[in-house]
């Protein structure tokens, strides 16, 4: 008897909202990419028979846009392993000084670029919070974040679904791909910058764990004047 293929597909979350006061909820794009995956999925022949979901409304949200397009009906399995790194936190020890409510989205306004401000102040909050030196400040270290992620992928290998969907962000699919391939674990984070927002890694699970088949795909992007749905933040 042939061996049932076991598949996990990790799929980012749609566009959240950068600029506004709740960061945490998707943007117009982002329910557009979250509706158009599930639509893809759906083209594909594609149905999940467990669904797993982040604890961030953006994660529920994707799920739920994506499961509606694609048709399916799945009571989503929460997984805190799923979340993401708690930025907020990794930026108020990075800079005390723009800690406060709405400070550092001011501050972000008076740059040029806004998104390239961001993303240097948050690589150096990264390294910092990595580096241990600094563990005592933080409410999860990187260690305890890589545990948690890295228990939330063995809670899903043991489940007995061959075909799960998962919906979180950029660090723990980062966090996954990198254990995978033995990435240096400095250089995690190195995998969650080119992510697109809705796009797909999909992991075999078999039976002596799981291996890397695709990485960061987004072929229900690839279509018509679709340029400005995909995204990386």
């Amino acid at each position: 008897m042939a061996k049932v293929t076991r598949e996990l597909l990790l799929i980012r979350h749609g566009q959240a909202s950068f600029h506004a006061e709740d960061y945490d909820r998707l943007s117009g794009i982002g329910e557009k990419q979250s509706r158009e995956l599930g639509a893809w999925l759906a083209k594909c022949g594609q149905a999940p028979d467990l669904v797993a979901i982040g604890p961030r409304v953006r994660h529920r949200d994707t799920a739920t846009l994506c499961l509606a397009a694609a048709k399916v009906e799945a009571e989503p399995l929460l997984l805190d392993g799923l979340d993401e790194v708690d930025h907020h936190e990794l930026l108020a020890r990075q800079r005390p000084d723009l800690a406060g409510a709405g400070q550092l989205r001011e501050a972000l306004k008076q740059e040029s670029d806004p998104k390239r401000a961001f993303q240097e102040l948050f690589v150096a909050a990264l390294h910092r919070w990595i580096g241990g030196k600094h563990d005592a400040d933080y409410s999860c270290t990187w260690p305890m974040f890589r545990e948690r992620v890295l228990d939330a992928l063995a809670q899903l290998q043991q489940r007995s679904a061959s075909s799960i969907w998962a919906f979180t962000s950029g660090g723990p699919i980062a966090v996954i791909v990198g254990t995978l391939l033995g990435v240096p674990l400095e250089q995690t984070f190195h995998l969650s910058w080119p992510l697109v927002n809705s796009g797909m890694t999909r992991l075999r699970l078999g039976a002596h764990g799981a291996s890397l088949v695709t990485y960061n795909s987004w072929p229900h992007l690839e279509h018509g004047n679709s340029c400005e749905w995909i995204t990386l933040r």
